[in-house]
């Protein structure tokens, strides 16, 4: 007799478990723990057992679907059991390549040429932006407009860089996907031109040989931290960028040699570089010496010694000062530099070579970050007399080379 809903849920355990059939090889088994749904069938001459689920997560009416389904596969001389296991082997394989799986992957096999800056920033982004959205999708089955749509979330905000950027780190990561077998390609590659376009900003800075003299001499009279203020004092004679300078080890120079040597594992190219070092850098690092000298950092953090200064500290010092954001930053001091030294014919490839720029080729790379240094070194004392010249009130329009 075929089961009723009734039945079923009115079914007690027994001092032992116990069957209800239901016809067709579907009964409920019933034990101590609970109900089950089995399906007895045979294959191959061999008697089998399949199960369909557990009541009342899967109902009377929900057992005899599942029933009808495998008998139609065993009618097509096809095992049931064998394509239950096969399903939920892709089922368990898809919940192993999400996109927040596959990304995970691919973070820790980019996470070694990562500065830690760099490395933080991605994971945050990530984690705020495209996980929340798509992270526990398939990679397999996420295309363009998903993909987009999380896109236009960041987007809407405003953060239209933010948004292309997170475009390429999506691509990195779905190609990264198809080179392991996880994907069959990169929907990333079809936004292009979906998203708004990106006005190009360039960092803010001061320029004019007069405001230059006037910021140097503002720097030199801040009341600030004398920790904060000899970073300021530094940060035009080496012109690194700011994540560079406020993570500067004592360890990493000579000052005797008058040199500053940076692992390439802190630098955004990955290549290591030398800061030539004049005269008045290595006054200032000589005055701060005895006050963080027998710590790691130069510009320790002012909470704890085992961390570099904060990298919102010398833009706050030039807010403090009376600069706004869209009149002169910390990285302002490379465009400083930059646009001067070109004015006053200093070779092009000494001041990209110094400012620690891209190098196309990655093999000569590693093996150019001592080029030019003679004439680097002739470059940055220069560089430092000239700006000496500024902060005096000096007229210095042009700089003189040896």
């Amino acid at each position: 007799m075929a089961l009723t809903d009734t039945a079923v849920r009115n079914a007690k355990p027994g001092e032992k478990p116990y069957k209800l059939t239901h016809g067709k090889g579907l009964y409920l088994l019933v034990n101590a723990t609970g109900k089950y749904w089995r399906l007895d069938y045979r294959f191959a001459g061999k008697r089998k057992t399949l199960a369909l689920g557990v009541y009342p997560d899967v109902s009377l009416a929900t057992a005899r679907e599942r029933r009808d389904a495998a008998r139609k596969l065993l009618a097509n001389e096809t095992d049931p059991s064998v394509v239950m296991a096969v399903n939920k082997r892709a089922r368990l394989q898809a919940a192993e390549n999400t996109f927040e799986a596959v990304a995970g992957e691919w973070y820790a096999k980019k996470l070694p040429t990562w500065a830690p800056t760099t490395a933080q920033k991605v994971l945050r982004q990530l984690e705020k932006d495209i996980f929340p959205w798509i992270g526990n999708r398939p990679i397999k089955d996420i295309a363009a407009p998903e993909l987009l749509a999380t896109l236009r979330r960041i987007e809407s905000r405003g953060a239209l860089e933010l948004a292309h950027r997170m475009r390429e780190y999506c691509g990195m990561v779905f190609r990264y996907a198809v080179a392991t077998g996880k994907a069959e390609r990169d929907p990333s590659g079809d936004l292009k031109g979906a998203l708004a376009p990106v006005k190009t900003k360039h960092h803010a800075s001061v320029t004019n040989p007069k405001k230059i003299g006037e910021l140097l001499r503002a720097i030199n009279g801040y009341t600030g931290s004398f920790m904060t203020k000899c970073a300021l004092q530094l940060a035009p004679l080496v012109f690194v960028r700011p994540g560079e300078l406020r993570t500067a080890e004592w360890a990493e120079f000579d000052l005797d040699g008058a040199e500053w040597r940076i692992p390439g594992e802190k630098m955004k190219m990955r290549d290591k570089h030398i800061v030539p070092l004049s005269k008045q850098a290595v006054e200032i690092l000589q005055a701060i010496h005895p006050l963080t000298g027998s710590g790691r950092y130069v510009f320790p953090s002012v909470r704890t010694t085992a961390r570099p200064m904060s990298e919102n500290t010398v833009n706050a010092a030039l807010r403090r000062m009376g600069y706004e954001k869209d009149e002169m930053t910390g990285h302002g001091f490379r465009s400083m530099a930059s646009t001067l030294l070109h004015e006053q014919g200093w070779p092009h490839e000494a001041i990209e070579r110094q400012l620690a720029h891209a190098e196309r080729n990655k093999v000569s790379a590693a093996y150019n970050y001592a080029e030019h240094l003679p004439k680097r070194r002739e470059m940055m004392q220069a560089w430092a007399d000239y700006l000496g010249g500024l902060v005096a009130g000096a007229q210095v329009l042009k700089l003189k080379k040896a």
